[in-house]
């Protein structure tokens, strides 16, 4: 019977290697397997449980070991490298050599970087490339909230994960490739649901959002906390070919999210990304353009698209930028009217 169930567990491993199935998946049937020997082990009378029992001890106790072990690397990781706050050691200096020479950001950018702070909502396919840019860039501490899993669906996009982390926390697999990428930042994983409630309390800490989700409900949700803190929202979209960004500011004299888009538009006339598909690269090149306005909005370096939006056309190869205005009357814009608008 051992030989037949130790059989049986190798297939479902190869099965699962050849099919590209998670691992939380191949451990799952394989785990019912040795539960079900075990099972039969103690209903038979001349059954031997004990040898069973042991192995399944000794397995947790090794899957236990290498969880502890894991964890720890994590937590070690990350304050193992960087500088103390606004400070530079000399493989950082090398590292950022290329920001430094640039007339328009130098040393002093390259330091506002450093102290920044930025929450990107979503680590999907417009996440995966700010947050992979943001952390080639130096950006000090980053914080990243989604409580989605890893999917077979989402690497065709969303390239900051890997095919090994199927059926793992998105934002834990998108703070495991930044962390790769960049030791020297701060990474701040919530794997959990934006709500009004965590986004206020969440946003206060962070000097700029970045929305990268596919949904209404939360762009307005976002735009709504962003607004009442007084915090700049970078915003991107994707639709099959098509992309648009903009930085919604209404405290330094832009408009708003809810200025543009009163209200949300009727279900089935702006489908997702899973419903109406989008080509792989455009998330890259939207999502690195929304990475590039938030170093110039941390960094002050050229013109910020706060009172613009840019729309990207990728089947013809196009783009053009539309003005945008405060719409009178905007029930989040409204009380910032009367107040003297913030300079950058």
């Amino acid at each position: 019977m051992a030989l037949a169930v130790f059989g049986l567990c190798l297939t479902i491993w190869a099965l699962g290697r050849s099919l590209r199935w998670s691992k939380a998946r191949v451990w799952g049937l394989i785990s019912v397997i040795y539960l079900g020997a075990l099972a039969a082990q103690f209903a038979h009378p001349e059954g031997t449980p004990a040898p069973w029992a042991i192995l399944g001890g000794l397995a947790v106790i090794v899957w236990g070991y290498g969880v502890g072990l894991s964890r720890l690397k994590a937590r070690a990781a990350p304050q193992a490298a960087p500088a103390p706050q606004g400070t530079f050691g000399a493989t950082e200096l090398e590292r950022y050599a290329r920001h430094i020479v640039l007339r328009e950001l130098g040393g002093p950018g390259q330091k506002k970087l450093k102290n920044a702070k930025v929450l990107v909502i979503g680590a999907g396919g417009l996440g995966s490339p700010v947050l992979m840019y943001l952390a080639a860039a130096g950006v000090g501490t980053i914080g990243v909230i989604d409580d989605d899993l890893v999917d077979h669906s989402n690497l065709q996009r969303q390239v900051i994960h890997r095919d090994d982390a199927i059926g793992t926390p998105k934002v834990h697999s998108a703070a495991e490739a930044m962390r790769a990428l960049n030791p020297y930042v701060h990474l701040r994983p919530y794997q959990r649901r934006l709500t009004g409630t965590l986004a206020a309390e969440l946003f206060a800490e962070y000097d700029v959002i970045i929305d990268g989700t596919d949904n209404f409900a939360t762009r307005y949700l976002s735009n709504a906390a962003a607004v009442a803190l007084k915090k700049p929202l970078v915003s991107g979209a994707l639709a099959q070919w098509e992309g648009q960004l903009s930085v919604f500011d209404p405290a330094r004299g832009g408009p708003c999210y809810q200025c543009i888009f009163p209200q949300a538009p009727a279900e089935g006339l702006a489908p997702s990304c899973s419903e109406a598909g989008v080509v792989a690269p455009l998330p890259g090149i939207i999502g690195s353009m929304m990475a590039l306005e938030t170093v110039k909005l941390i960094t002050g370096a050229g013109h910020i698209l706060r009172g613009e939006m840019l729309i990207y056309d990728g089947l013809y190869g196009e783009s053009r930028k539309i003005k945008l205005a405060p719409r009178d009357g905007c029930p989040l814009c409204q009380p910032l009217k009367g107040s003297k608008k913030e300079t950058p």
